[in-house]
């Protein structure tokens, strides 16, 4: 019995907290604003999850998709677009004129990175990572995976980078 009793009384407490607040007025918080850094912040990360899930697929001339295989700039298109819904120019060469051109010291996670691999500029692209990693497609025999713009190799061919915004 006694158990009984306390759940009446609670159950009228509660009757009577709910009418008291029925007079009052509702507060509504204020919508919820998404910042421009926030928004690109989220974007750039979805670019970089993206990019994440395809590590060590096959690198194929030409190719688009994970199942056919990918090559640079096959790559960094698919990305985008799967992870964007952002189109991109096929080659890497017609990517470097795409979006904001921006130095090396201004690189933010889903900037594109460019290297001329084959004695001419931008020649191949990926997507920075952060802290000086990148991830691509990089040659023939080769599979998705990343690598350090420290690296002498990247360090001798890095030819620039830029910003794609998808707003």
């Amino acid at each position: 019995m006694p158990l009984l009793l306390a759940r009446v009384v609670l159950l009228a407490g509660l009757i009577v907290s709910v009418h008291a607040r029925a007079d009052e007025p509702m507060v509504v918080p204020p919508p919820l604003r998404v910042s421009f850094v926030d928004r690109a912040t989220a974007t750039a990360q979805d670019a970089i999850d993206q990019a994440m899930d395809l590590l060590g697929i096959r690198y194929r001339r030409g190719g688009s998709s994970p199942e056919a295989g990918f090559d640079c700039s096959g790559f960094v298109s698919h990305v985008f677009r799967e992870g964007l819904g952002l189109v991109l120019p096929r080659s890497s060469k017609e990517m470097s004129k795409t979006g904001e051109s921006i130095g090396r010291d201004e690189l933010r996670p889903g900037d594109l990175v460019f290297f001329n691999t084959m004695r001419r500029a931008f020649s191949h692209v990926g997507i920075y990572l952060g802290d000086n990693q990148f991830v691509h497609a990089p040659r023939s025999g080769g599979r998705v995976r990343i690598e350090d713009l420290r690296d002498g190799y990247w360090m001798k061919r890095f030819n620039g980078a830029r910003r794609v915004n998808p707003d």
